[in-house]
């Protein structure tokens, strides 16, 4: 499932008294149809509402997580400091101590499972879960146990994670860490959208909100100012893309409208016009070995740039090159390959999931007003239960 995406559709509405609004405000954080959402709060769908009930319980009896978790060293001894290994590389199979780490593109590393990458993610999860249920349900429990996963990993002094991530994605024997590595917080952007739908509740205080600001402020500081920042936003591949997702999410989230509007209108030319061929084509992600995920994740990635420019005045959806690059130009190229029309003709040495498509969809036949992309949802393959939770989301 893919909560991050949901996420970033939903945070919006008034809470009084931890049962939700007669009439729920519509949303002032990035969304795509805020008063069709407002009414899905009076009658969610039943098997997805009980499905989000199962995912938010089972999270109320998992234990908190916090960065200060792992048990793998850190480079310059800070526990608080988030620290994953390279994804794609291994022991050098030609040296005794299996340094320095060679890359193995696509075949992800399961050292990795014993760095900070797995319990950051099972940490927006639950938050994203346990929001939305909260705000569904009106379930005090639910909002308490996301604030206090929010307080673990942001705000409390003893496992707080520091506000930068000079140590993400290191690679073995060659370096401390990477530009690249920012990409392993993208979920980051899901977590200050989720944080909306807990204002109202008696569990997450004022004060909470402003520590979190605060806490995103300094990172909006290391994320632009940084290295490791300026390398990321200057990537030409999807990785460049999530760069400009995570930074204008959380410009918008500290209240500088000036910088996610200046992001989102740089990507017009330095995203769409440069990454996107006029036929869709995205060159750089054909060329990986998992060359439709990464295709998918980069048209996901502007997706959810195109919903933060709506906010801020910069329409994303519509923007085309004279010579015809745009968004919607790489959603109707892998359209076939998705929907099996075609056979994908490039390198895909892992099994694809189709799921991400479903709220791609949804929102394109909204977006473009062509129920056609509706229709197509029908014919992905092993999507499980993902269009409940779309459906949650994207009435």
């Amino acid at each position: 499932m893919n909560f991050t995406s949901l996420a970033a559709s939903l945070a919006f509405g008034a809470l009084i008294g931890g049962v939700a609004a007669v009439e729920p405000t519509p949303p002032v954080t990035p969304g795509f149809d805020g008063a069709a959402i407002a009414r899905r709060l009076h009658l969610p769908p039943p098997d997805a509402l009980k499905l989000l009930r199962q995912e938010a319980d089972r999270r109320l009896a998992e234990p908190l997580v916090a960065v200060t978790d792992k048990q793998v060293a850190v480079p310059g001894g800070n526990p608080h400091d988030y620290v994953s290994l390279a994804r794609y590389y291994w022991p050098n199979p030609k040296t005794t101590n299996g340094l320095p780490y060679v890359q193995h593109d696509g075949e992800p590393n399961p050292e990795n499972k014993a760095y900070d990458r797995p319990r950051l993610e099972r940490m927006v999860t639950a938050v994203e879960q346990l929001s939305l249920a909260w705000f569904l349900t009106g379930e005090p429990r639910y909002a308490e146990r996301a604030a206090r996963q929010l307080r673990a990993w942001f705000l409390d002094d003893a496992t707080r994670m520091t506000p930068h991530l000079q140590h993400a994605q290191l690679i073995r024997g060659v370096n401390d860490g990477r530009g690249i590595g920012l990409i392993d917080v993208r979920g980051l952007t899901a977590v200050v959208e989720s944080e909306a739908l807990l204002r109202g509740s008696p569990a997450w205080r004022s004060e909470d909100h402003e520590q979190l600001v605060a806490w995103f402020r300094d990172y909006f500081t290391w994320l632009t100012t940084s290295k490791h920042g300026k390398d990321e936003a200057g990537a030409t591949n999807n990785h460049g893309i999530w760069f400009d997702v995570q930074a204008a999410s959380i410009a918008v989230f500290i209240g500088d409208t000036a910088a996610a509007r200046e992001i989102c209108e740089k990507a017009r030319t330095r995203r769409i016009a440069q990454q996107i061929e006029p036929d869709g084509r995205m060159p750089r992600e054909l060329g990986r070995t998992v060359s439709f995920f990464y295709s998918s994740f980069a048209l996901d990635g502007l997706f959810r740039l195109a919903q933060l420019g709506e906010p801020v005045g910069v329409d994303l959806w519509q923007y085309r090159t004279a010579d015809g690059r745009s968004i919607r130009a790489a959603l109707d190229w892998l359209l076939p390959f998705a929907t099996g029309k075609q056979p994908w003709g490039h390198k895909q040495i892992s099994p694809q999931d189709f799921r991400p498509f479903v709220h791609l969809l949804r929102q394109a036949a909204r977006v473009y007003h062509e129920p056609a992309y509706e229709t197509a949802i029908a014919r992905l393959q092993d999507i499980g239960d993902e269009l409940l939770w779309v459906s949650l989301c994207y009435p």
